[in-house]
């Protein structure tokens, strides 16, 4: 299904088409949207584990290739983002941990890596998908709230699990108890530590998928002037603003799908910092 199909008029279909993932398991059949907690996102699935073992696979490759000269091409490029990484690490983790680098690393290159399928054009991947039977894919990982959740969730795990190592069980406690308004407000500690702690890996997951589903929706509305440019001499004026408008947009979204990476790495920092000091 292309933007060309849809000119005529399908122009919601062909949106909710793209924004359709591929379900399988306990899946509405008209809808084709998960209908109970054992249906798979098989597109999710997919690219984020395709984009998973790239990872390692270069890693990999790059290790078994190191030079200790002067490093040159991809070499270079891998070690300026490790410093950058370990920089960030420096200036906004407290102390000393061995995993928070790397998987500050990780969360990086992974969500960069998911934002950038984002770049790929629209109906390409859809199309091919299509000759082998696919006739939903979503193949932007990170447009999916599934995803953006799981990680979230992942980084609020860890978080809870260094404030009880580090805190200890009656520590972590008196946060509840006695934070923000002290110990003759206990009720409201409560109530105001819960909304704080639980708005963290909900507006983690939220910022990403939120700016991620609305560049590919910006990305499906700049397709569908395709559609509209193969009908007859309009071809000559919308085609070539489709042209202006796809590539500043691409322009424009790099800067984005960069700066969302970033920031889900920072404040992945900051929660497991905020959770390995004693105070709160």
């Amino acid at each position: 299904m292309s933007a060309t199909e849809h000119s005529g008029g399908g122009t919601v279909e062909y949106i909710q088409h793209h924004l359709t993932n591929y379900c399988v398991g306990d899946c509405d059949p008209v809808t084709h949207q998960a209908a109970g907690f054992w249906a798979l996102h098989v597109d999710t699935l997919f690219f984020s584990l395709l984009i998973a073992m790239g990872i390692v696979f270069a890693s990999i490759r790059l290790t078994s290739r190191l030079s200790t000269g002067t490093p040159t091409g991809f070499q270079n490029a891998v070690e300026g983002i490790l410093e950058f990484v370990q920089g960030q690490v420096r200036d906004t983790f407290p102390g000393h941990n061995p995993l928070i680098a790397p998987l500050a690393l990780t969360i990086f290159l992974w969500v960069w890596l998911m934002n950038f399928m984002d770049l790929i054009p629209v109906d390409l991947l859809p199309l091919i998908g299509g000759y082998f039977g696919i006739h939903y894919m979503k193949v932007v990982p990170t447009t999916d709230l599934n995803t953006t959740l799981a990680m979230a969730l992942t980084v609020f795990v860890l978080s809870v699990f260094y404030n009880f190592k580090v805190k200890g069980v009656v520590g972590y406690l008196k946060m509840f108890l006695f934070h923000p308004f002290g110990k003759f407000f206990v009720p409201v500690n409560i109530v105001m530590t819960l909304i704080e702690e639980i708005a963290k890996p909900l507006s983690l997951a939220l910022r990403l998928f939120g700016n991620m589903f609305a560049g590919e929706l910006v990305f499906l509305l700049i397709a569908l002037l395709g559609g509209a440019a193969t009908v007859g001499a309009g071809m000559l004026v919308w085609l070539p603003l489709q042209i202006v408008l796809d590539f500043a947009w691409l322009i424009f979204h790099v800067l984005v799908i960069t700066l969302q990476a970033f920031i889900f790495m920072v404040l992945t920092i900051v929660y497991l910092g905020m959770a390995s000091t004693d105070e709160h």
